[in-house]
């Protein structure tokens, strides 16, 4: 018997979770991220229904991928000073071809927020707090007297830390250092089209792929509502939370075999 099936994507978390989880990231294209896309959905289908013919749209209510449209702006780069055009970016134009190709896929329906540009530049953390240990060897070093000709007596411990964070400081690139930019409007037409699914009962089955504990009311919601609800989070781990209130945990792509490794030697450190 067929049943009807919604599958929710959040593609911004789907296309960073996919830089971890598939062999060589960087030859990743729109065409091979929509082809991702839809084979992640056909063994969703599959799995639910024992169905292995080639008609697996015949289940499907509809697919709905949320994202924000890329940033079009323009600003200066902190470290090179050099001005970006974002709308001619590498990011922009795939992003852009990718919702092209999926608006022309079967039974699919694109959702899109938009990006709000926050105060300003933005470092990840860990690198973050690398560079800012840097404050407490130069804060220790300036407090150092100075001798008759104006030069400062630092031990080999101190020249030491010094050149260990300027090396630090020597491998910030570009790259590292990116626009704070913010999704707006995402989870909030995840949460109503759940909403809209279950009391119009649309579907018997909602898939969601994503890793947010944000979507708890609208996944209970559902389950009151007698709607079977599975969560994807793509191999991420998942809070109590987010776990509490779903039918069932599932994830159609192949692990990565970091992953794996690390599992097994948590089960057997022998």
């Amino acid at each position: 018997m067929s049943r009807e099936i919604a599958i929710l994507i959040d593609g911004g978390f789907l296309t960073k979770r996919l830089q971890k989880l598939v062999d060589s990231p960087e030859k990743l294209t729109p065409y091979k991220v929509c082809g991702i896309i839809r084979s992640i959905c056909r063994e969703h289908v599959r799995k639910l229904t024992d169905d292995l013919g080639g008609n697996w749209h015949k289940h499907i209510y509809r697919i709905f991928y949320y994202d924000a449209p890329p940033f079009t702006g323009q600003a200066h780069h902190p470290l090179s000073r050099k001005q970006i055009n974002y709308a001619k970016s590498d990011q922009a134009k795939f992003q852009n071809e990718l919702f092209l190709l999926l608006k022309k896929q079967r039974n699919m329906a694109l959702r899109l927020g938009h990006l709000s540009k926050l105060s300003g530049w933005s470092i990840q953390s860990e690198r973050l707090v690398k560079l800012l240990h840097a404050k407490a060897v130069f804060g220790t070093i300036s407090a150092l007297p100075s001798l008759a000709d104006g030069s400062i007596n630092i031990g080999a411990e101190q020249v030491q830390e010094i050149r260990t964070h300027a090396e630090i400081w020597s491998k910030l690139e570009d790259w590292m250092v990116q626009l704070d930019l913010r999704q707006k409007g995402v989870d909030m037409r995840i949460g109503l089209d759940i909403a809209a699914i279950t009391l119009k009962h649309q579907a018997s089955t909602i898939i969601l792929i994503a890793g947010d504990a944000d979507f708890v009311p609208a996944a209970k919601l559902a389950r009151r509502e007698g709607i079977q609800f599975i969560l994807d989070p793509l191999w991420q781990s998942v809070s109590d939370d987010l776990f509490e209130h779903i039918d069932g945990l599932q994830t159609v792509l192949r692990r990565p075999a970091s992953a794996q490794a690390a599992e097994k030697e948590a089960k057997d450190p022998n």
